[in-house]
């Protein structure tokens, strides 16, 4: 059998490779001596230790088509990182249905293309690991990126329900809700053509402290060494929570706190 450190070595693909998040997971992943594949709608060459592969996750032939390369090459797929995934901002008056479907298509029924590809294989020999990349902001609507929290919180919730249909098949089921961290992920959110006067000075503002968390936010790596415990323990946990200060402590406030007063220190905490 072969090891990597610290055990088996694991297939690993991981959507979403090519920059950010996925990318410091590919790079963790393959230091560690897993056979790792990055995906990418258009990659370059493979970078030093693991393979880049063309998908599109909004298309099901491209998904099913990389899917098909990886186990032609390996005979298997161990481990997928659902990490691939769009962001959003704007009022919600101001985002039309097209552009949230877009956006759904991408977050939501994207990551199920991928699950549907690889899931015969795993239940075939009963083991896998599925690790769905959602959001601390799945918890509750934030302001001026409303839809965003709603495709996280929609793959949260079918996310639940396939973790219990999978475990009679050995297979794990994993949510990890990262924080902010530092990426590129505002340069592609998704925009509105316009922003509507009514809401332009807040939506300005709101947008001003987003840019300043991710500015100082957190190094990916962080979050690369959590998905290599995930992948590493017999016994995950069914969720995992990746952030601190306000972020992390939103999550129990809203438990805690009566909604209007919530909803008050959300709105206070973007003006």
């Amino acid at each position: 059998m072969d090891m990597a450190q610290g055990g088996y070595v694991n297939v690993v693909l991981v959507t979403g490779g090519s920059s950010g998040l996925g990318k410091a997971m590919c790079e963790r992943l393959s230091a560690l001596g897993h056979r790792v594949y990055g995906t990418g709608r258009k990659p370059e060459q493979d970078p030093s230790g693991y393979h880049l592969l063309a998908m599109d996750i909004s298309d099901s032939a491209s998904v099913e088509k990389a899917v098909g390369e990886i186990l032609q090459r390996e005979g298997r797929i161990d481990v997928v990182v659902n990490n691939a995934g769009l962001g959003i901002q704007g009022a919600v008056e101001d985002v039309d249905p097209e552009l949230a479907l877009r956006l759904f298509d991408v977050n939501v029924l994207g990551a199920h293309r991928v699950c549907r590809a690889v899931l015969p294989g795993m239940r075939t020999r009963k083991q896998g690991t599925i690790v769905q990349i959602s959001s601390i902001a799945a918890n509750f609507g934030l302001p001026y990126r409303g839809f965003y929290s709603a495709s996280k919180a929609a793959l949260d919730r079918w996310t639940e329900a396939m973790r219990v249909e999978l475990k009679p098949f050995g297979i794990r089921v994993v949510t990890v809700q990262p924080g902010e961290f530092r990426t590129r992920i505002a340069d592609s959110r998704l925009r509105p053509q316009r922003i509507g006067e009514a809401y332009l000075e807040r939506y300005e503002k709101a947008m001003a402290v987003l840019n300043g968390s991710l500015h100082y936010s957190r190094d990916p790596a962080e979050l690369s060494a959590v998905i290599a415990r995930i992948i590493r323990d017999p016994r995950p946990r069914t969720i995992y929570r990746v952030a601190q200060g306000v972020q992390k402590l939103s999550v129990l406030a809203k438990k805690l706190l009566p909604g209007h007063a919530f909803e008050r220190m959300v709105a206070k905490h973007y003006e």
